[in-house]
């Protein structure tokens, strides 16, 4: 087993004619968390995405290039696109708990993947829960709508019906960025206990966030790779000048 669980190569990426990823080339370490940092625009989503290859639900895209997950290309014509995001639970800017209870929220993956039932299925989604840190707070109202919780708990909610899936990778994408400041450190805290079994790719614009939380930085501008490296290298010694501009706040 590798220890780069993920690594793109030359990876390009077009909006039409826009131009939004420049031959990207960067390996994403196994069981840690790699932060994606950088000016609003500049291409981080576009990266994340292209892991789960969620960027073909947008019309016009061209991707060219390969992301290889265990060394296998996720962009293969002969690949199955719901396997490749069953293996990469996302969580999005705003959460999206489906219009079901608590409890069915986070059995639907594992009912369409596994017929889990009964007793193996309240375990499954007892689990979750706990993974995600909302057990204790929801226990006794499993069947209410997951509408009804605060935004902060939907969107761990959400994190555990994407853990209950088994996937290897957590994606999120700016994950505490419609939370307040409270329900920001539940989300970060679960992310700093999950990664000693998930690979976590997390992007931020959130200087601190990104400081508090990375092992791994990438720094992306205008749709290149500045730098990539260890947190404490990039955060202390970078070697690019439009990371240190970056990081002395300068746009």
């Amino acid at each position: 087993m590798t220890p780069h669980h993920i690594e793109v190569q030359s990876l390009n990426v077009w909006y039409g004619a826009h131009h939004a990823l420049r031959d990207i080339s960067v390996s994403i370490p196994r069981n840690q968390i790699t932060v994606i940092m950088g000016p609003s625009g500049c291409g981080k989503s576009t990266l994340l995405k292209s892991i789960n290859r969620l960027l073909e639900v947008t019309d016009g895209v061209r991707v060219k290039g390969r992301v290889l997950i265990d060394g296998i290309d996720v962009y293969d014509p002969s690949i199955d696109v719901t396997e490749v995001r069953k293996k990469t639970g996302l969580l999005s800017q705003r959460p999206f708990p489906l219009p079901m209870s608590i409890y069915d929220n986070v059995a639907f993956g594992p009912r369409i993947h596994r017929a889990t039932r009964g007793a193996a299925l309240n375990d499954t989604v007892r689990h979750n829960l706990q993974m995600a840190g909302l057990w204790d707070e929801v226990k006794d109202r499993l069947h209410a709508p997951a509408t009804r919780l605060s935004v902060g708990q939907q969107q761990r909610l959400c994190l555990a019906r994407g853990l209950a899936v088994e996937p290897e990778i957590i994606l999120g994408d700016e994950a505490t960025s419609a939370l307040d400041p409270i329900s920001a450190q539940h989300i970060e805290r679960r992310l700093l206990d999950l990664k000693s079994h998930y690979t976590i790719v997390l992007v931020t614009h959130i200087l601190r966030q990104a400081k508090r939380l990375a092992d791994q930085v990438i720094f992306m501008y205008l749709g290149d790779l500045v730098e990539s490296g260890p947190a404490e290298e990039v955060f202390s010694r970078p070697r690019e000048e439009r990371t240190r501009a970056y990081l002395a706040g300068q746009f």
